[in-house]
């Protein structure tokens, strides 16, 4: 899938750097390696209208082929986790653990575009972690926020990255070759203007 995940990239050149980085430097795991952007459910056969209820349980059925979405080394923990803060219930949608960057993971499904209100409650549920769940030897658990779309200014200035949280899109169907083939071609001038620009250096 790394020309899918390459071609509509909004920073194409990143992606291709990142995964060769991955390839070259194994053992040395970063969350930036592991974390994909954007993640393609397709296989979870959802239709246009759809609730995140109905997301949820799509990923529940199909869980095996979400967790190779995911990647390689994550584990299935649970589904809706309640944790109680002041007397009340709050509900993890899915919770995972990866055993190479040896962290709790909590996703969080939202239909529609990222909001800034959902940086909140996402760092409640990974302060509740730290506090209540982690166990000795592990690190911080990471935050995913998985939605249909994000601005990028928002995402900047929430500076998502320093608390440990991460925003990516998901995709219920595959782009339509127009879109990746104008993507790929915008993908080959970006490369081109580069490499002109450093033979002009």
């Amino acid at each position: 899938m790394l020309f899918e995940r390459t071609a509509i990239s909004k920073k194409p050149e990143a992606t291709i750097q990142q995964d060769l980085d991955l390839l070259k430097n194994d053992e040395k795991l970063k969350p930036d390696l592991v974390f994909r952007d954007p993640y393609f459910l397709d296989f979870l056969g959802l239709s246009d209208l759809y609730s995140e209820k109905d997301l949820e349980s799509s990923i529940i059925a199909e869980l095996q082929r979400f967790i190779i979405e995911l990647g390689s080394d994550f584990a299935f923990m649970a589904r809706q986790k309640r944790i109680t803060i002041d007397n009340r219930d709050y509900y993890i949608d899915l919770l995972f653990y990866h055993r190479r960057l040896k962290c709790l993971l909590v996703i969080d499904l939202k239909i529609g575009e990222f909001e800034a209100s959902y940086k909140g409650q996402m760092e409640l549920y990974l302060r509740y972690l730290e506090k209540h769940e982690q166990m000795e030897g592990e690190n911080a658990a990471i935050g995913l926020i998985l939605c249909t779309g994000k601005s990028e200014e928002h995402v900047a200035l929430l500076q998502l990255d320093k608390s440990n949280i991460r925003i990516a899109d998901y995709l219920t169907a595959l782009p339509s070759q127009k879109i990746l083939q104008e993507k790929l071609h915008q993908a080959i001038e970006i490369a081109q203007q580069k490499l002109l620009q450093k033979e002009r250096d």
